[in-house]
């Protein structure tokens, strides 16, 4: 796959991440999640989104990163963690709170999923 076409897979994927992220406002992520979900409603959804300002402050500056290898870890670990991410869901999907059940949520996290699983399957070839 051309290097460019993989570098806007991997945005889209990124992309696609930080609009769940939107959608998870939405649907009150905070609800499912261990630790958050046992905080009172006017704690956790605060500090769910809050939260959210270093997460992506860090994965912004990570992948725009001066150094090339630098930059290609902060691709790995990001196109990783949205293959991790979708099974995540699927692991929870089971919970009384969650509400990803929309086709759109579904297409930011599976879609998400596949930009990162295609990024990695297509990494080139490393050197031993």
């Amino acid at each position: 796959m051309a290097g460019r076409l993989r570098e806007w897979l991997f945005l889209i994927g990124y992309g696609l991440l930080a609009t769940h992220e939107l959608d998870a406002v939405l649907r009150a992520e905070w609800r499912v999640l261990p630790g958050l979900s046992m905080l009172d409603e006017a704690l956790a959804r605060p500090l769910f989104i809050g939260l959210h300002v270093p997460l992506f402050a860090l994965l912004t500056g990570w992948i725009g990163s001066a150094d090339p290898a630098t930059r290609q870890r902060a691709r790995l670990a990001i196109s990783g963690f949205l293959v991790v991410h979708s099974g995540l869901h699927l692991l929870f999907s089971g919970h009384r709170h969650y509400d990803f059940v929309h086709a759109d949520s579904a297409g930011y996290i599976f879609g998400g999923a596949l930009c990162g699983l295609l990024w990695l399957v297509t990494r080139p070839a490393q050197k031993l």
